[in-house]
C-alpha cells in the first residue's frame, strides 16, 4: 500500500502542475528485482473497475492477501534455497536453468517460505507480481504479465526457453504458475492504459502500456549497451553488467534474460569492495590525496613487476573471501609493497577480478567492445585507463544518475516500434553518445593476458586460505 499511496501522490503532484499526459504515447517502467506482490481473491475485478473520483489508496485496501511484500532485503528463506537446489540436483544445474543458483532474495524462494509459513494466507491469493508487474498491473488495470528479464531473477525461469522451468515450480508450490500467469518478451505491449487514468489523469485513451522490467535490466538499457559491451560502475561497491550470447551461469553471479533484445542474456556481478577500498589505499599509501594516487598509477608500469594483490576489507561477494592477500612476481606472499606499487596493485587486481568472473560468466572481447564506466570513480581518468588496460578495450565515460528512469523510457518507446522489427538501437540512436576517455595501451593484451591467468591461480590460494 506505501508504493499505491506514492504513485497516487506523485500522479496527483503531476495533475496540479497543469502538466499535459494527453501526449503520452507508451509508458513502461521499473521495479526493483526480486520484491513480490500477493494479490487476494477478487482484487481482478477491483482493478477493472476503479472510480476515477477516489484515489487508488482508498480502493485497494483490501486487495492484497500479504500485507508486507517481501523484498531484496530479506534473507530468511535459506532451508527452501536448500530444498530448490536439491530438487533441481544440485545449485549448478539450477544456475544452469535458471542463470543463478539459489538465493534467499529470490522471488521463488520467497514464495515457498511464505507458503509454507502462512498458508492461509497463501490460499488466499489469486495472482503474484513482481514488482515490476504489480506497478504494471495498476497502470493496466488488470494482472501485467511478468517480462523475461525480470522473471530471470526469480529461481523459476527457465532461461533457455524462456518458459517457467518445471521442476522448479513444483519444488516451491503447487499450480504456482496458474500464479504466475505466462511470462511474455520485455518488448511486449500489454493493453491500452486503464480508463481510470484516463478520466482521472488526462492520459490519453491510446497510451500502451508496455512491460514493465526489474531495475538492473532497465539499467541496461538506459546505459544502452550494445552485444560485446560491458558497463562497469565504480561505487561504494562495484557492478558490472554485460551484454552476452553465449551464456555459462555459474555458482556466482547472476545470468538474466536481455531486456532489449530477445535472443541474447544479460549478466551481473557485484563487488562489495569498491571505492572504500580504494579510498583506504589512497588515504594509506597517496596522503589521501587522489592526485598523488593517480600519479601512482602513472608512475608505475602495466603489469605492476608482477606484483599482484587482493584486497577484501570486507568478505567479497565474488569471490568469497577476505583479507588482504599481497604477491610477488614469484607468487611469494609479502607483508608489504611500496606505497606506488601499492596503489596499483589495487586497482590493477579489481579490475584483473572484475574481468575473470566476467568471462566465466560468457563474457568475451570482441571487435568493438566498449567499456562503459559510470559512478564515483569513473571521474578518475587514470583509473579508467587501467581500466582500459585490463580488458583491452576502450573505456567510455557515460554519466546517468537515473539509469533506471531514463531506460524505462526508452523500452516504452522502443515497445511501440518492436512489432514492426525496429532495433532498440534504432529507436534510440539520437541519444546522447558516451564520451571516450581511455584506450588500452599497445602492449596491454600481453601484459594482462597473462596477468589473468596468475590471478586466477592466485585467487584459488586466497579462497583455499579464506576457508580453512
Amino acid at each position: 500500500m506505501m508504493w499505491v499511496k506514492a504513485l497516487d501522490l506523485l500522479l496527483d503532484k503531476l495533475k496540479r502542475t497543469g502538466l499535459d499526459l494527453s501526449h503520452v504515447r507508451a509508458l513502461s517502467g521499473s521495479g526493483q528485482q526480486h520484491g513480490s506482490v500477493f494479490w487476494r481473491r477478487g482484487a481482478s475485478e477491483t482493478l477493472k473497475q476503479l472510480n476515477p473520483d477516489k484515489d487508488l489508496f482508498q480502493q485497494l485496501q483490501d486487495s492484497f492477501s500479504v500485507a508486507d511484500s517481501p523484498v531484496w532485503m530479506d534473507s530468511s528463506s535459506s532451508m527452501q534455497c536448500q530444498d530448490l537446489q536439491a530438487a533441481a540436483g544440485g545449485a549448478l544445474r539450477l544456475a544452469e536453468i535458471t542463470g543463478s543458483r539459489a538465493y534467499e532474495r529470490f522471488t521463488g524462494n520467497q514464495i515457498a517460505k511464505l507458503r509454507q509459513s502462512r498458508p492461509e494466507q497463501y490460499q488466499d491469493t489469486e495472482r503474484i507480481s513482481l514488482v515490476s508487474s504489480f506497478a504494471a498491473s495498476l497502470f493496466l488495470g488488470g494482472y501485467a504479465a511478468i517480462d523475461f528479464s525480470d522473471s530471470s531473477g526469480m529461481n523459476l525461469l527457465d532461461i533457455r526457453t524462456r518458459t517457467w522451468a518445471e521442476i522448479c515450480l513444483e519444488a516451491t508450490a503447487p499450480d504456482l504458475d496458474q500464479l504466475l500467469g505466462t511470462p511474455l518478451p520485455s518488448t511486449s505491449v500489454l493493453g491500452p492504459i486503464s480508463s481510470y487514468f484516463v478520466h482521472r489523469y488526462g492520459f490519453c485513451e491510446s497510451c500502451r502500456v508496455v512491460a514493465f522490467t526489474g531495475d538492473n535490466p532497465a539499467s541496461l538499457a538506459g546505459m544502452r549497451l550494445q552485444q560485446g559491451d560491458i558497463a562497469v560502475s565504480l561505487g561504494t561497491s562495484d557492478t558490472v553488467f554485460l551484454w552476452i550470447q553465449q551464456p555459462r551461469p555459474a555458482l556466482e553471479g547472476h545470468i538474466f534474460c536481455n531486456p532489449v533484445e530477445q535472443q541474447a542474456y544479460m549478466a551481473l556481478l557485484c563487488f562489495k569492495n569498491g571505492s572504500l577500498t580504494r579510498e583506504r589505499i589512497r588515504n594509506q599509501c597517496a596522503g589521501a590525496s587522489w592526485e598523488v594516487f593517480s600519479g601512482a598509477l602513472r608512475n608505475t608500469s602495466l603489469g605492476n613487476n608482477g606484483n599482484i594483490g587482493f584486497y577484501f576489507d570486507t568478505m567479497e561477494i565474488t569471490p568469497p573471501a577476505v583479507g588482504v592477500h599481497r604477491f610477488d612476481r614469484d607468487d611469494n606472499k609479502v607483508s608489504s609493497l611500496s606505497p606506488e606499487v601499492e596503489v596499483r596493485a589495487l586497482v590493477e587486481g579489481q579490475f584483473l577480478s572484475r574481468r575473470l568472473h566476467a568471462e566465466r560468466l560468457g563474457y568475451s572481447i570482441i571487435p568493438g567492445t566498449r567499456v562503459l564506466a559510470t559512478g564515483g570513480a569513473s571521474s578518475n581518468r587514470d583509473i579508467l585507463q587501467v581500466l582500459s588496460d585490463v580488458f583491452n578495450a576502450p573505456v567510455y565515460a557515460i554519466d546517468l544518475s537515473n539509469s533506471t528512469c531514463l531506460g524505462s523510457a526508452y523500452r516504452a518507446l522502443h515497445g511501440l516500434a518492436a512489432e514492426s522489427g525496429v532495433s532498440f538501437f534504432d529507436v534510440v540512436k539520437n541519444a546522447p553518445k558516451p564520451k571516450l576517455v581511455a584506450s588500452p595501451h599497445p602492449t596491454a593484451a600481453q601484459v594482462y593476458d597473462h596477468m589473468l591467468k596468475r590471478y586466477a591461480r592466485l585467487e584459488e590460494r586466497v579462497l583455499q586460505e579464506t576457508c580453512s
